[in-house]
């Protein structure tokens, strides 16, 4: 008997002592550290869980680095699947594709492409080595086909490209977070709504030199992105909110902290379109770390592309602000309630079948 099949055996052991014991859901625990036992769980759920309705999938992922090495593209396909990790700071999966692979389809950490999944208290790191770049180090983290995803204190350490939704009619939801990037880092489809997250503006030059873009919305459901009560970070030059890259491209920044308010350009966004000309992109209630208010009382800022020309007001008054509530902008799907119940089931379940053991 080979290594992989005794290693499916043990799984596959794992999921009938869940179910045994009485579980409403399967639980599979990783090996410590080891890599190999990772994939071979995403295996195992993938085929576990082919059907939209399936019984989810618990992948525990107890406190570790598990490298991946060159290997990209490593897929999530399973629907209602859940990966924990054991601290957004100590349970690390991460992979480092050579320069030469570099491209916002080929490098991914994570592929996704199932619907419900849910990711929690772990770090992705692509940790391809982005200043050796030539012109583009397009490093994916995550790159996102399915639906209904919901990230609860997940880090994503990257560069360009670090987060990517590929679905137009997606909707993804990210909660006391953590997101790193340089150009268009969180980028694509679909409506995504960052919670009280914190974004963190790497350095577009190993210098220090250098703009960056933090976001990139393409075609979207309805709203696109939207950050709420998030933290922005900066450590590199200058920045700018967002960049319309196609589609219905629409990104809103409500009641945000930015800890460098200095460092954002005098526009706020990048006006020159990477394929279209912006549909909406707002900015509402922004402040300083002391709380003073930073969003300007107007700002009609003329976007174009190419000989296209539209002229839109960007600043919103900060009263508001309560229009973009997670209740009013994702009220049939309610991320946050979901996200609130998949913490709470989650951590039950590795208290009784993985913590105390």
């Amino acid at each position: 008997m080979n290594i992989k099949t005794i290693m499916a055996s043990l799984f596959l052991g794992l999921f009938a002592l869940a179910s045994h014991a009485g579980n409403a859901e399967n639980v599979i625990v990783v090996e410590k550290g080891n890599a190999e036992s990772f994939l071979q769980a995403l295996r195992v759920a993938n085929e576990k869980n082919k059907n939209i309705n399936a019984k989810r999938v618990t992948i525990y992922l107890p406190a570790g680095t598990y490298d991946l090495g060159k290997r990209t593209l490593n897929l999530l396909s399973g629907n209602n699947v859940t990966i924990v990790g054991q601290g957004m700071d100590n349970t690390i999966i991460k992979n480092a594709p050579d320069v030469k692979d570099e491209g916002i389809s080929k490098t991914a950490t994570l592929l996704i492409r199932g619907n419900n999944t849910y990711l929690q208290d772990l770090t992705l790191l692509n940790a391809m080595d982005y200043y050796a770049a030539d012109k583009a180090g397009r490093a994916v983290c995550i790159q996102d086909f399915g639906t209904h995803t919901i990230c609860k204190r997940v880090k994503m350490l990257s560069h360009q490209d670090t987060y990517y939704t590929k679905n137009s009619e997606g909707e993804f939801y990210w909660e006391d977070s953590e997101i790193h990037g340089t150009v268009d880092f969180i980028c694509g489809r679909g409506d995504v709504y960052f919670q009280k997250c914190r974004i963190v503006i790497e350095k577009r030059n190993a210098d220090g030199t250098g703009g960056c873009v933090i976001a990139a919305p393409n075609q979207s459901k309805t709203f696109g992105m939207l950050f709420n009560e998030c933290v922005i970070e900066n450590r590199t030059q200058s920045y700018s909110l967002a960049r319309s890259w196609g589609g219905k491209s629409c990104c809103y920044y409500v009641n945000n902290t930015l800890l460098d308010p200095a460092r954002i350009i005098k526009t706020r966004f990048t006006l020159q379109g990477m394929n279209v000309v912006p549909n909406a992109f707002i900015e509402c209630g922004s402040k300083d770390a002391n709380g003073n208010l930073l969003t300007p009382i107007s700002n009609r800022q003329t976007f174009y592309k190419d000989t296209i020309k539209i002229t839109l007001e960007t600043a919103m008054p900060a009263e508001k602000a309560a229009q973009y509530s997670v209740k009013k902008m994702l009220s049939k799907w309610r991320p946050d309630k979901a996200a609130a119940k998949l913490e709470k089931n989650t951590c039950g379940i590795l208290k009784k079948y993985v913590l105390e053991k």
